[in-house]
């Protein structure tokens, strides 16, 4: 099938390189022109493993187009977009429509605001015949991906949401996706805002667990108790599981802290508001200095002259995204107070 993948982020190039690699023809319109030169010299910008390898492959075969600019009325459209071009989804959305091809179904992964399927389906129904419209259909695919095991992520994922409501889109996706969705079902359909919904509840649920560990990990060195044997008793409740249950020093990257800071906002615009969210990100801030605490109390203050060795500075293992990352806050506190840093 003829696949066009809109974006430049990480969730564009994943998609775009999984759909290729299993016999689909993928254009991939690269909206950024800095991301489009670094792939026409065959390597990523995003340093994720195993990326680059499969990008490659793909483009060398042929099933992989790379394009600075939509040329083509392919029948799936899938958009990854940053949260800022919600005004460029629009126009490509109307420009698919004015086309006499039909049936057209835009995929959408973009962390837009949630109802923004509806709006996008409404400028498609819009600018669409009335004989075609029927047959358009805009869906909603959250972006699930992690950093650092993205490819997984999307290849072998444990879970699917699809926001739809269209039977013949719905079947559509399936059949396209069907190549990661073998061993049993994991596609979970539910409507296109109530997808929306779901991808900012899930980042907003686990960064309280970060939080929350964070909490818990402050304490028990007030009270002398070793967290890590805290964790594993709480891990081994099936109510509560072991994921997301290690303390740190805060969570950071750029979509990640983005979307729990769009739920916010999204509950307070809504007038309902969240005191918990709030607490979580407060949290998050004050857990990115707890580093610096533990050095100046060790240290007794006199970090001045001091050459300090990070190894490390990225905000999880397999990533190279420092965005939000805790490191920064470390390395602003230690030179506000005449320390040297040397950084691996």
């Amino acid at each position: 099938m003829k696949l066009q993948v809109i974006g430049h982020n990480l969730c564009a190039q994943v998609t775009a390189a999984a759909l290729a690699s299993t016999g689909h023809q993928v254009g991939l319109v690269v909206t950024d022109t800095v991301h489009h030169q670094a792939l026409q010299r065959g390597r990523s910008l995003w340093k994720e493993p195993g990326l680059d390898g499969l990008l490659l492959d793909q483009i060398q075969t042929g099933r992989l187009e790379l394009l600075d600019q939509a040329d083509s009325v392919p029948r799936v459209v899938f958009f990854a977009l940053e949260p800022n071009q919600m005004g460029l989804a629009q126009a490509r959305v109307a420009d698919l429509a004015k086309t006499p091809e039909a049936p057209c179904l835009v995929i959408n992964q973009s962390t837009f605001p949630v109802g923004s399927c509806e709006v996008l389906q409404q400028v498609l129904n819009q600018h669409s015949s009335p004989t075609a419209a029927h047959q358009r259909a805009v869906v909603c695919l959250p972006d699930l991906l992690q950093e650092g095991a993205a490819i997984a992520a999307f290849t072998r994922s444990n879970r699917l949401l699809l926001g739809c409501d269209h039977e013949w889109a719905e079947l559509l996706v399936r059949e396209i996706l069907r190549p990661f969705n073998r061993r049993r079902d994991h596609v979970k359909v539910m409507s296109p805002r109530e997808a929306e919904f779901t991808k900012l509840a899930i980042t907003g649920m686990l960064a309280t667990r970060l939080s929350f560990m964070n909490d818990l990990a402050n304490l028990a060195d007030t009270l002398q108790v070793d967290i890590d044997q805290v964790r594993q008793g709480m891990g081994a409740d099936e109510r509560i599981g072991e994921h997301y249950l290690y303390p740190g020093c805060g969570f950071g990257g750029q979509s990640f802290s983005r979307d729990v800071i769009s739920l916010a906002d999204t509950l307070e615009t809504s007038g309902v508001g969240s005191e918990l969210l709030e607490e979580v990100l407060a949290i998050n801030e004050r857990q990115k200095e707890v580093l610096f605490r533990k050095l100046w109390c060790h240290f007794e203050g006199r970090v001045q002259g001091k050459t300090f060795a990070i190894w490390g500075a990225a905000f999880k293992p397999g990533s190279d995204r420092i965005d939000n990352a805790p490191v920064l806050r470390l390395l602003e506190a230690l030179w506000a107070q005449g320390a040297k840093v040397r950084i691996h």
